[in-house]
């Protein structure tokens, strides 16, 4: 038994409002963030994430970016009981996803289920609150315009953020700005669609009778492209997935020309995350958009 078992149990009474005794708990899973933990209790099964980072309102988005995909989609999206902080530790409590084999149709859900997902929109891009991708914080205050929200709101702050840090040198900077005018014509005209916001094979996870579920969101109205073009960032999508997907909301044409743009955002974030090695990407797109 992972021996936490006073925390646990006053994260299980402060979601459920009662007490409920665990009879076992497993660490499933340890990241560079979170800590996975599945809960077991009589009756039931729970999924814990822990952390100790020092935002304390990291998984309360979360759990406000599960609500929102759960309301617009019909994929499966864990049901959370709780978040919040005791002590030094932030937690997101939630039900425990069972997992079976995949199904025959799993790829044509999730392209179905992501499409009805993108068919939710608002007037502006952005969300109501800032909120996270993985421990960063994640600038979604709304904008009119796509190439607007991208420039202000997702490259500037983490290239920033990446000069600030040392990863790259102010010269690089400035020459990484100089990209930013030549976006303006680049991106096809769409009104704003919610997105899961981090969407690789990671945070899709094979549920009850083996469809898909998704996890881990990082949500705001954006354009749906962003999402298309993370989940071909670290591969692990099938074919069928992107047919699904165009068969109910089909992409404008070049699609495959914009990926490598869109993917400056999270390379940006691995850049911030885990270091250089993920800066040769970003100046590869950089150097043919610059010429």
């Amino acid at each position: 038994m992972f021996d936490n078992s006073e925390f646990f149990e006053k994260v299980v009474f402060l979601s459920l409002g009662k007490r409920v005794p665990i009879s076992q708990a497993k660490l499933i899973a340890a990241g560079n963030i979170n800590q996975g933990v599945l809960l077991e209790a009589r009756d039931a099964k729970f999924f814990l994430k822990i952390n100790f980072e020092s935002s304390e309102d990291i998984f309360e988005k979360e759990a406000e970016g599960l609500k929102s995909l759960s309301l617009n989609t019909p994929l499966q999206v864990p049901k959370v009981h709780g978040s919040g902080r005791i002590g030094d530790q932030n937690f997101l409590l939630m039900d425990w996803v069972k997992s079976d084999n995949t199904s025959p149709s799993y790829w044509k859900e999730l392209g179905m289920g992501l499409a009805q997902l993108h068919m939710a929109t608002r007037s502006e891009f952005g969300y109501h609150t800032d909120n996270y991708i993985a421990s960063l914080v994640q600038t979604n205050s709304y904008k009119a315009s796509w190439t607007d929200f991208f420039v202000e709101n997702r490259l500037e702050p983490m290239m920033g953020k990446a000069y600030y840090e040392g990863l790259v040198s102010l010269e690089y900077y400035k020459r990484f700005q100089q990209i930013y005018p030549l976006l303006q014509s680049i991106f096809p005209n769409e009104k704003p669609s919610l997105l899961h916001g981090d969407l690789w094979s990671g945070n899709v996870m094979r549920g009850l009778k083996g469809s898909p579920v998704l996890i881990d969101p990082a949500v705001y109205y954006g354009h749906r492209e962003m999402d298309l073009a993370f989940s071909k960032l670290f591969g692990g999508f099938d074919d069928e997935f992107y047919e699904a997907y165009n068969t109910l909301f089909p992409l404008e044409p070049d699609f495959e020309e914009r990926v490598p743009i869109y993917n400056l955002y999270p390379l940006l974030v691995h850049l911030l995350l885990f270091g250089k090695s993920y800066l040769a990407g970003i100046e590869k797109t950089v150097n043919r958009l610059l010429g």
